[in-house]
């Protein structure tokens, strides 16, 4: 699902911002959709239209809204006198700013995807940010290393939002510590490359092109 950072989904926006303050209660369900829709005065009985697919549906919606929101961000913080590495890690920090109030929502969702019959879901959703990143960081890369650069993102974005999910500190400042370590390590690209090229190779088929 594509959502436009525009504010031509504003509708979609404003029903994605009330489902998420309701899932810590109700989880990625129907009556969670349900009852954000009343809140903003919109008729209950739409939400089986709105989602048919369900928590799926519903949690590919609102990563797509936070991507959408991330790239707007960071086109507003003008990070091109940055180095590349510097615009991923700010980008990501951005993301993970936007995402503080909704930490439980997110754990949530985290947990629905790691199901294995929701494996395809998650690859789609996690490659879909990753792509996010790197067009917002700037990236025109077209050969080979497109798909390198995705997949080692795609395992360093991974381990730092489940890092992130347990971290209580000012700023997530813990987290983004964490964040340049791996950042660090993947200077160092050339030495765990069939790791990487391993990690990419699941992921391949769902990044858009």
């Amino acid at each position: 699902m594509t959502i436009d950072p525009a504010g031509t989904d504003d509708g979609l926006a404003a029903i994605l911002d009330a489902l998420v303050a309701q899932v810590p209660f109700e989880g990625w369900t129907e009556r969670a959709l349900r009852t954000a829709l009343a809140s903003i005065g919109q008729p209950p009985d739409e939400a089986a239209l709105l989602f048919p697919g369900g928590a799926g549906e519903m949690i590919e919606a609102f990563s797509a809204l936070s991507d959408a929101r991330m790239a707007a961000a960071a086109q507003a913080a003008d990070l091109a006198a940055y180095r590349v590495p510097a615009r991923v890690r700010s980008i990501i920090a951005l993301r993970l700013e936007h995402g503080r109030d909704h930490k439980e929502a997110i754990r949530r969702a985290l947990a629905w995807l790691s199901l294995p019959t929701n494996a395809a879901r998650a690859g789609r959703i996690t490659a879909a940010t990753v792509d996010a990143i790197w067009h917002a960081a700037g990236d025109t890369s077209s050969d080979f290393s497109w798909y390198t650069k995705r997949g080692t993102l795609a395992a360093v974005y991974s381990a730092t939002l489940l890092y992130w999910l347990r971290d209580n500190s000012f700023d997530d400042e813990e987290t983004l510590l964490f964040l340049d370590r791996r950042l660090e390590n993947v200077a160092q690209i050339g030495q765990m490359r069939k790791q990487v090229e391993a990690q990419f190779e699941n992921l391949r088929g769902f990044w858009p092109r």
